[in-house]
């Protein structure tokens, strides 16, 4: 058997990564990371062996908590690792990747704010099953949770709503540091123990076609949400009358604050990202969702979004 080179990946790398993703997307299902901007191949460890890459692990910095938060909440590091099918149970040659890995999660964890714990996560489809007991039984990874991933077809209609009396819809450019802070309060208000932090909301906002939404009562901001247009090209649907449409529009982090809850406000800031990507020109639009949460399940299913699969996500804490 030829030896087995792991290194960072390169730009010249990039025939050979091709393969690697031809022979791992014969399957359904399967999460296979893109290497992303050259200044991201520092995080990207391949495995070559006989000249062909033999399998790839990414890691990715998800989430960095800021200071003043909850102690529950966590920083949140995803890693991804594939190999060629037939090595799939290869676990000598997995675990060659997953050092690599670990050490660069280790790594990028130091720069975190150290009151609080770091974990680092995976997500795949629950039917991943050899990728799953790899992480679950040989590396002792832990549940963490389920989402759905919910799709809308931007090319049927959008049955507009009447916001209440006494209140503003407006979209929000969040375009100072000022702003930003004001946003990472109001989202930290709203769920405490998993709120969003700069390096997230600076990341959502570098998206194409990104903007947020906001709805006040005076001055009062009272709910709020994100929309942008996904990396991914997304199909061309043709549609009479038109060019055809194409592209994924995201829709992320709605919420309304408890006080104003149970009046409509996040059905109105649903249509509105669904209408704001509609006119965008995109041809469906997507969101995430925790398996367990029926009132956000009902919520998105009355404005027409469907679940389209569904990820399990494992974790350690390092």
């Amino acid at each position: 058997m030829a030896e087995i080179e792991i290194r960072n990946y390169q730009v010249g790398d990039l025939p050979l990564l091709g393969g690697l993703y031809n022979a791992v997307n014969t399957r359904e299902k399967v999460t296979f990371w893109w290497v992303g901007e050259e200044d991201n191949y520092v995080n990207v460890y391949c495995a070559f062996e006989g000249g062909k890459m033999v399998a790839k692990g990414q890691v990715e910095v998800f989430d960095i908590v800021p200071p003043g938060r909850t102690t529950d909440n966590k920083h949140k590091i995803f890693i991804n690792l594939r190999t060629i099918p037939e090595r799939e149970k290869d676990y000598e040659l997995m675990d060659s990747v997953y050092e690599y890995l670990f050490s660069r999660a280790q790594q990028l964890k130091e720069s975190f704010p150290s009151e609080y714990s770091t974990l680092m996560c995976v997500g795949n489809d629950p039917s991943d099953n050899l990728n799953n007991q790899y992480f679950a039984k040989h590396r002792g990874f832990s549940h963490y949770k389920n989402l759905y991933s919910m799709e809308r077809d931007l090319t049927e209609s959008i049955q507009p709503l009447v916001l209440e009396e006494g209140y503003d819809f407006t979209y929000w450019s969040i375009e100072t540091a000022r702003m930003e802070q004001e946003y990472l309060e109001l989202e930290a208000e709203v769920w405490p123990d998993s709120a969003l932090g700069i390096g997230r909301l600076t990341q959502y906002k570098q998206n194409p076609l990104w903007t947020s939404m906001v709805i006040r009562q005076g001055e009062e901001i009272v709910g709020c949400t994100m929309a942008w247009k996904s990396e991914e090209s997304g199909e061309t649907v043709e549609v009479e009358g038109t060019e055809g449409i194409a592209g994924i529009g995201v829709v992320e982090d709605v919420f309304v604050r408890e006080p104003w809850r149970k009046r409509g406000m996040a059905k109105y800031l649903l249509v509105q990202a669904l209408s704001y990507l509609k006119e965008q020109n995109l041809a469906r639009a997507q969101l995430m969702v925790l398996t367990t949460n029926e009132s956000a399940l009902s919520l998105y299913t009355s404005v027409g979004f469907q679940v389209a699969s569904e990820e399990i996500r494992q974790c350690i804490e390092i």
